[in-house]
């Protein structure tokens, strides 16, 4: 009996290995397909920053500079400053600051710019390292809207004239003038405009960029900016330019390279048209 099953059992196994040999041989497992390389973003025109610059602001005169909703330093200033520091190869921080830190923090060595509307003096070539300028807001009237002064200063003569008192916008109305017109004097441009919008003076002279900011004010909407834009070097000054140390000589000629570089390719053109519908350079 034991003889018998061990013969059943052992044709069992022979037919199962008969099975296995008669079926088709499986093919390996395919190998997952590489997943293909990521391309290359799109390179960069500007090679990594070279060095890293703190640039400070007031952020208190818009739309030259002023604070956006996050509280960061924006506007026009801001935007060349930021062309600038991609044109010089140079990772660069924004600050803002009271005006009256501004000059103390540069030659405290706190920050390396400072790009807040500064005006070129004596005083200030002294103490610092002043920039190529930047910018250039003409003097300019304004006048309510129709007056017939859209031309040469000589057609205001005889008429009153607002400007404020002790600036140099009043140096030029002194020297232009002298008595050929009624200058009324104001402790404000503010209070020059107030009494221009109340008929109290034919037209205002002062700073083109502030005077048309203010027609695009409900106050200021009754007049319009005339005449000729006024330059004078003596009494209205030569512009904005940016203040670094004086030792600072190497990141004065790269800055203004790249300020001179964006005036010549139309970018800062572009700049400046997204602000104001007049040159500034």
């Amino acid at each position: 009996m034991r003889i018998l099953s061990a013969l059943v059992a052992l044709v069992a196994l022979t037919g199962a290995a008969a099975a296995q040999s008669q079926q088709p041989p499986q093919k390996p497992a395919a190998k997952p397909a590489a997943a293909p390389a990521a391309k290359p973003g799109p390179k960069s025109p500007f090679t990594p920053p070279a060095f890293k610059i703190t640039i400070a602001t007031e952020g208190a005169f818009p739309p030259f500079n002023y604070l956006d909703r996050k509280g960061m330093p924006a506007g026009f200033e801001m935007e060349l400053a930021q062309e600038a520091c991609q044109r010089i190869k140079a990772e660069c921080e924004f600050i803002a600051l009271k005006w009256d830190e501004l000059v103390p923090g540069l030659l405290d060595k706190k920050f390396d710019i400072i790009m807040s509307s500064m005006e070129v003096t004596r005083e200030r070539r002294q103490r610092m390292g002043l920039s190529r300028r930047y910018y250039l807001s003409p003097g300019a009237f304004i006048a309510p809207k129709g007056a017939p002064y859209d031309g040469p200063p000589s057609l205001l003569r005889n008429k009153r004239i607002g400007i404020q008192r002790d600036s140099t916008h009043a140096d030029w109305a002194d020297k232009s003038f002298r008595r050929s017109a009624q200058l009324k004097r104001y402790a404000s441009v503010a209070e020059a405009l107030n009494a221009l919008a109340n008929d109290e003076v034919d037209a205002v002279f002062g700073d083109k960029a502030q005077l048309w900011l203010w027609s695009r004010k409900p106050e200021g909407s009754c007049c319009e900016l005339v005449g000729q834009d006024i330059k004078d070097t003596q009494t209205l000054g030569v512009g904005v330019a940016a203040g670094l140390r004086k030792e600072d000589a190497k990141l004065r000629e790269a800055l203004n390279k790249a300020f001179g570089e964006m005036m010549a390719d139309g970018t800062y053109k572009k700049i400046n048209e997204k602000y104001f519908p007049f040159a500034l350079n």
